[in-house]
Order: structure tokens, then C-alpha cells, then sequence
């Protein structure tokens, strides 16, 4: 590999003009389509196999046109003080609006809350439920205008309005602070290189991949239903390993020159040496996100897809458009170690030819470590245990309209409707019973409302609404608990239960749906999928990881390591988001449940990204090794060529991840912390403190491998053995034997 990836970037680096000409050309054209292709509207949300998804799709089936996976809207009223809703002014302002949320073209019902008794005991609230026939993410846009001037019409009128619901869906904002997170990148770019030009480099490249990657996603949006959420997480994603791939490349570059090589010699090898290294890296990202399909959510399975597209142009631009721009820059991108007259450069080389300059930061660290690898790595475990100990108490659900901030029409609507009719009723369950079986379906549905009302925890149960042919019918079960608490998950359980008796005395068939139901199902086959997809990706990237390094603990290390720094992630995520811890300092204004995508993505996405530094960097020890050092120099020497860049690399992609922590949407706030703080666990306490601190300990058996498996593996040279000059004689199979111990 290292041998063809070191001719691809000699080529890339002689044809620039051709190369930087495709990629202009491709970018050009992601825009166009991006441009004009036609609005996403039609993001359906179906989860197959689970009980409310079945509900809603027996609906579709026994009462046509009622569109029950449609988009609702409660638009809720509240008379002002020394007022009720009864009075005959703030009914007639009700009436007109009921009125006129029904000519909306999107509209199948609207319920007038006089007729359906939708007031509150004390009469001072009162609500108008609003169904669409089209989901939330298929609303158009006029829709939700539309939805909106009525409200603000009443609001004209003397009265209290506010919306709720998922009809008014919008595209998440991610705030000024993802602008902030690349100025953050830019400015340790030009710190590690000490050049502007360097610095400028990665962050132009990882900014083409993100337009091709953005520019692709929303000209396939509409034709592939991918939601904003995915486009959200590709930008993420893409814009970290984007800058991080570049950043190996044109230091390796440097570190070339450095050695006194032609520039298009320099750039050749470290495309050979560094570009493979990316490439192995890149290969556990797209598997980590590609995996996801795993867990059979449709719209999961599209946004891991769909930023796995995303790193597989970054790991290319970097493989071709780095060594081409390099070949632009010419000598304005200077040898490792030599920086700018403004960056102090004439002083480093003043030292250099005196003898006076000091071992890097990397060097000193690395020495210390092999010094003291119990302590260190004692430290560095009980560390990360102790901030995973919040995990323990982790409660995982979806956002509702109560984890919105308090100055969306959303949350102000929900804190309404629980002061005049309870928590629970923000998260109404809708019971369907199958009684097409049965002898008497008429008696079945009084059955199952009589045996729901037993259960704890229920308020209200609506009389059964049978449809044409009579033989399935609906109730609305009112909570007493909010919708994403432990209690209304258990009533939900509860109902199912007794559905399970109904069914074996009447032959009759009980389903809960809803919006709460379905974000229980979710949640419950997101915990589900979690081992089989640990498993899956885990598994790969380990046969992958002993692929690079001929080794077997050396994976095996890298793997426990991970799931250190996962777990002291999700302790920091519960400590924030349901703990309240710092709470305010991140934007959190309501705690509650932790996602429960958030487990799924940070192994996905954080293993994946965690692999970029295990690469990069013990692929050095490892080179060094090969080539003759002792296991606790060729450690230190790792850290000599490769500890600044990784620690520059950890810096970008945390501000990059921490960026989206100043978005409006509850879920990319939350995955923006989660993986911000894991990149940080994972790079300065897992890879720079435990991964040296272990290599000392085992030595030469950190590198042992099979002689039967070292036969059967292929040698792919990610070390660049084969790059080496003057040194044909010596057979590179002698580099990779295994070490007996």
C-alpha cells in the first residue's frame, strides 16, 4: 500500500493543475445539484419491528385517510387574569381561529375544544388539537407559516397563544460557536506550523470535502429522504477528520523535508507513510458510521451512510489534493522545526546550530512516562473510572417539547397544558385494539378501556372509537406522569401486558402508539442493538488494527482503551444533561433523559475517530521498532514525531465538536459535548498516557504475533519499509517477524 499511495501523491504533486481542477469540478457540481434539486419535504420516520410502528401501520390500514403517523399541533389558549375561556369574547376568538386553522391545505381535522371539552376544570386554558395529513418532516413550510399567523392572530385578540407539537419541526441552528470552533482550528494550525500557509492548507481541504459532502447530501435529500440532522452530522463529522487527515499528511510533508528530501520526493512518502496511516484511520470511521444500519432505523442507517460519505472524500482529498496544494505552496511551506521570522524562527534555528535546543514537549512527556508507566497508567485508569461513575445512573429517552428552551412557543405550549391538565398530558398514548377476530368486538373495546383504567398511573380513558367496518378501534389514554419519565414508560409495558391476556382470552390484539410510545419503542431498540453493533464494529476495527500493526495486544489495547474513554464520556454527558452539572454553562435549560441515539453514536462515531490517533501514532513506535529501536525508545520516538500533531489534531476536532454545542436542537447539543469531551478523554488521557505507559510494561511482547497468523496476513506496509532508500537487500519480511517471548 505505502508503495502505491507514494506514487499517487508524486502524481497528484506533478499534476497539480489536473487534480485541483477535478475537485474544483466536483465541488462546482455538488453545488449545482445542490442548487437545483428540489426541496427535502418527504423525510419519513418509521421504525420497523416495533409495536407502535406496527399500530401505525394497522391504522394506515383500518381507517383510511386518517393519516396517523401524520403531523400534530395543539395550539394552546389562556385567558388573561380575572378571565376564563368560557367568556363569550375569548370564545368567539377561539371559534375564528378553529376557523382558520382549518383552510390550512395541509389540514385533515381540527378539533374545536368546546365541542371536545378541551378546557380546563378552572377555565382559564383551553387547547384546539390541529392533525395534518403529511408527517412533520413532509409539512411544507407554508404549513407551518400559516399554523404560526393564526396563532399570532389570536394573540392579537387579547389572549395567551402558544403552539406545540411536531408540526412546527424546524432545521436545527448551530449558532455562532461552530464558526468559533473553526477559528479555534485555525489558530492551533498555525501554532503547530508555525506558517500561515501550512495552517491554511488542512482547513481549506477539509472545507471543499464538507461542500461536496453538504452539496451531495442536499442534492439527494429529497430523492433519499434524509433529514437536516443528517446533513448536521456529516458537517460535523467531515470537518473534523477532514482537518485531522490533512494535518498527518503535511506534517509527515515537513518532517520529510526536514531529512533534507526534494519536495515531490517528501511529498510522495508521506502520502506513502502518513496516507496510509489515513487510510486505515478513515477505514474504522466509515465502518463505525456504516454500522449503524445494525440497529434497522431507516433514517439512522441514511445519516450514518450519509457521513461516511462524507469521511470517504475527506481521507481522498487528503490523499490527492493535499500533496497538489502542497506542490502550489512550494518553499512557503517549510521543513519541520523551522517556523516563520514572525513565529520565532530565527531564534529555534539560532538554538539548533548551538546545541541548546531542548528535546519537544512529546520527547519529555514520553521519557517520563516509560520512567513511571505504573503510576501513569494507575492514574490515568482511576481517572477515567471516576468520571465514568455518573454512567451508572444513566436514563436513556428522545426529546419532547419539555426539553425545549423556555423561550420556544414549544415549551411555553407544554408548560401550559401541564398547568391545566396535568404532566401526563403532553404525552397522550393511543391504544388500538384488533378485534377483527374476535366474536364481540363491541365488548372487547369496553373490555380493554375497563382494564386500562385499573392500571396505576392512568388519568383519563376515552370511550373506544370503532371504525367503519367495526371491527378495530382507538383509545386515548391519558398519563399521569410526563411523557419521558420512568413512570409512563411503565404504564406503557403495563398496557401491553394486559394486552397479552386480552389476547389469549378474546383473540383480540392490542397495540400502544403515539409519539411517547414510539419514543419508548426507539429507545428500547437502540439498547437493544447496542452490544450486537459494539460487537460488530469492535470486532472489525480489531482485525483491521492487528492488519496495520502485526500484533495482537497492541489492538486489544487500543480496544479497552476506547471503552475507557467512552464510558467517561457518557459519565460527563449524564452529569451535564441529566445530573445538571454545568448545566448552565452549555446552554442545558431543562435536564431530563440522555438521548437514547447518544450511547449508539459516541461508539460508533468516537471509536472510529479514537482509531485516528491509535494509528497515527503508535504506527511511529511501530515504525521505529521495525527498524531496530528497543520497544521503550522506539516509544519515545513515537512521541517525538507524532505527539504534537495528535495533540494538535485532538485540539481541532474538539472545537470543532464543540461548536455544535451552541445549537438550538436539544440532540446535536447533546452529541457535540458528548463527542468534544470523548475526543478529549481518548486523546490526552488514553492515547497519551495509558497507550505509552502499557507499551513500556509489555516491551517486546506488545509486538508479538503468531508466526502461523504473521504468515497468513498480507503485509501492507503501512511503516513505508518499502519506501526506504538505498536499503534493497534487506527483505521486509525480516521487519515483520514475529517476537517469542
Amino acid at each position: 500500500m505505502a508503495t502505491f499511495l507514494y506514487k499517487l501523491g508524486r502524481l497528484a504533486f506533478r499534476r497539480r493543475h489536473f487534480v485541483a481542477l477535478i475537485w474544483v469540478a466536483l465541488l462546482t457540481l455538488a453545488g449545482v445539484g445542490a442548487a437545483s434539486a428540489p426541496t427535502a419535504g418527504s423525510t419519513s420516520f418509521s421504525v420497523p419491528g416495533t409495536e407502535a410502528q406496527k399500530a401505525f401501520d394497522l391504522l394506515e390500514q383500518r381507517f383510511p385517510g386518517m393519516s396517523a403517523d401524520g403531523a400534530t399541533a395543539r395550539v394552546v389558549f389562556k385567558a388573561p387574569d380575572g378571565q376564563k375561556m368560557t367568556d363569550a369574547a375569548n370564545k368567539a376568538t377561539v371559534k375564528e381561529t378553529v376557523k382558520e386553522l382549518s383552510d390550512g391545505s395541509e389540514v385533515a381535522s381540527v378539533a374545536d375544544p368546546y365541542t371536545t371539552k378541551a378546557v380546563s376544570k378552572d377555565g382559564t386554558i383551553a387547547y384546539a388539537s390541529v392533525k395534518y395529513e403529511v408527517s412533520g418532516m413532509e409539512l411544507k413550510d407554508s404549513s407551518r407559516e400559516a399554523l404560526q399567523d393564526t396563532a399570532q392572530h389570536a394573540r392579537d385578540a387579547g389572549l395567551t397563544v402558544e403552539v406545540g407539537g411536531d408540526a412546527l419541526q424546524t432545521t436545527p441552528e448551530t449558532g455562532t460557536t461552530e464558526i468559533i470552533g473553526i477559528a479555534v482550528a485555525a489558530v492551533v494550525l498555525v501554532i503547530t506550523f508555525g506558517s500561515l500557509v501550512a495552517a491554511g492548507l488542512p482547513l481549506l481541504t477539509a472545507l471543499i470535502g464538507v461542500g461536496i459532502g453538504i452539496s451531495t447530501i442536499t442534492a439527494l435529500a429529497s430523492a433519499l429522504e434524509l433529514g437536516s440532522t443528517t446533513s448536521t452530522l456529516a458537517m460535523m463529522i467531515g470537518l473534523a477528520v477532514g482537518i485531522d487527515y490533512a494535518l498527518f499528511i503535511v506534517s509527515r510533508y515537513r518532517a520529510e523535508l526536514a531529512e533534507g528530501r526534494e519536495r515531490e520526493e517528501a511529498a510522495g512518502r508521506a502520502v506513502g507513510t502518513a496516507g496510509s496511516a489515513v487510510v486505515f484511520a478513515g477505514l474504522t470511521v466509515v465502518i463505525a458510521l456504516v454500522g449503524l444500519s445494525v440497529v434497522n432505523i431507516p433514517m439512522l442507517t441514511k445519516m450514518g451512510v450519509a457521513a461516511a460519505g462524507t469521511v470517504v472524500i475527506a481521507v481522498l482529498i487528503a490523499l490527492t489534493m493535499v500533496p497538489a496544494l502542497l506542490g502550489y505552496a512550494g518553499r512557503k511551506v517549510r521543513p519541520a522545526g523551522r517556523k516563520s521570522r514572525w513565529m520565532g524562527g530565527k531564534r529555534a534555528e539560532k538554538k539548533a546550530a548551538s546545541g541548546t535546543a531542548k528535546p519537544n514537549m512529546g520527547t519529555r512527556w514520553a521519557s517520563f512516562v516509560v520512567r513511571r508507566p505504573v503510576a501513569v497508567l494507575l492514574l490515568g485508569v482511576i481517572g477515567l473510572g471516576a468520571a465514568a461513575v455518573p454512567a451508572t445512573s444513566l436514563e436513556l429517552g428522545l426529546p419532547d417539547d419539555g426539553s425545549q428552551p423556555t423561550s420556544t412557543t414549544q415549551r411555553r405550549a407544554y408548560d401550559l397544558l401541564s398547568e391545566g391538565f396535568g404532566p401526563g398530558f403532553n404525552g397522550p398514548l393511543m391504544v388500538v385494539v384488533d378485534a377483527k377476530g374476535s366474536d364481540d368486538p363491541s365488548g372487547v373495546f369496553k373490555t380493554v378501556g375497563e382494564d386500562i383504567k385499573g392500571i396505576e398511573n392512568v388519568v383519563t380513558v376515552t370511550p373506544a372509537t370503532p371504525n367503519k367496518a367495526g371491527d378495530t378501534a382507538t383509545i386515548t389514554v391519558i398519563p399521569d406522569a410526563k411523557p419521558s419519565s420512568v413512570a409512563t414508560e411503565d404504564l406503557v409495558h403495563a398496557i401491553r401486558d394486559q394486552g397479552t391476556r386480552v389476547k389469549a382470552d378474546t383473540d383480540a390484539t392490542v397495540l400502544v402508539t403515539g409519539s411517547t410510545a414510539m419514543n419508548i419503542d426507539v429507545s428500547e431498540k437502540l439498547n437493544d442493538a447496542l452490544l450486537p453493533y459494539l460487537a460488530l464494529v469492535v470486532g472489525l476495527a480489531f482485525l483491521l488494527l492487528i492488519l496495520v500493526f502485526r500484533s495482537i495486544l497492541v489492538p486489544l489495547k487500543a480496544a479497552l482503551g476506547f471503552l475507557l474513554s467512552v464510558m467517561a464520556a457518557l459519565g460527563a454527558v449524564v452529569a451535564v444533561f441529566q445530573w445538571g452539572w454545568l448545566s448552565g454553562l452549555m446552554g442545558v435549560e431543562e435536564t431530563g433523559p440522555v438521548m437514547s441515539m447518544m450511547p449508539i453514536f459516541m461508539v460508533g462515531v468516537v471509536f472510529g475517530l479514537a482509531m485516528d490517533y491509535e494509528v497515527f501514532l503508535v504506527t511511529r513506535m511501530r515504525e521505529a521498532y521495525v527498524h531496530g529501536e528497543k520497544p521503550s525508545q522506539a516509544v519515545v520516538t513515537g512521541f517525538r514525531h507524532g505527539a504534537r500533531v495528535v495533540t494538535a489534531a485532538a485540539v481541532i476536532m474538539m472545537a470543532v465538536f464543540a461548536g455544535f454545542i451552541g445549537s438550538s436542537e436539544s440532540m446535536v447539543k447533546m452529541i457535540g459535548f458528548g463527542l468534544a469531551i470523548a475526543v478529549f478523554f481518548d486523546a490526552f488521557v488514553v492515547r497519551m498516557a495509558i497507550v505509552p505507559a502499557v507499551l513500556a510494561l509489555l516491551g517486546k511482547k506488545a509486538w508479538w504475533l503468531p508466526t502461523w497468523l504473521d504468515r497468513a496476513l498480507p503485509n501492507v506496509d503501512v511503516e513505508g519499509e518499502g519506501l526506504r532508500a538505498g536499503d534493497e537487500s534487506r527483505n521486509p519480511a525480516d521487519d515483520r517477524a514475529p517476537v517469542h517471548v
